[in-house]
């Protein structure tokens, strides 16, 4: 996987205890297969990461990530910029994007159709 772009913020809690949100956008391959045939497209996906610091040291750090969401950049950047924008905790990541990477499976579907079709 590949980190292709970043997104990040620091967020003030309580007492003595800061939260730095670092939500990245990944890149990797993903094979498609169709019968005998077989093709790799980029896939994209989202990682979710809160690092819990005190005193200058981080004491906790969570992580989760979507691997393969979409072959399309621009529908994962907008899933990127939601979870940025509400400040999601990476506990949180696949409660709120669940629906949206279940209506995005589709994307490789056409792919799939799109990557045959041009063997032909």
């Amino acid at each position: 996987m590949k980190v292709v772009e970043l997104l990040s913020k620091r967020i003030k809690g309580e007492e003595d205890v800061n939260y730095n949100y670092i939500y990245r956008l990944l890149r990797t391959n993903f094979q498609l297969n169709s019968g005998d045939k077989k093709s790799e497209v980029q896939s994209y996906g989202i990682e979710a990461e809160r690092q819990d610091i005190c005193n200058g040291n981080i004491i906790n750090i969570e992580r989760e990530f979507i691997k393969n969401i979409s072959p399309h950049r621009h529908k994962v950047q907008e899933l990127l910029r939601l979870v940025y924008n509400n400040t999601v905790s990476p506990i949180h990541l696949i409660d709120v994007l669940g629906e949206y990477v279940d209506s995005c499976v589709i994307d490789f579907d056409e792919e799939l159709v799109e990557t045959v079709q041009s063997n032909y």
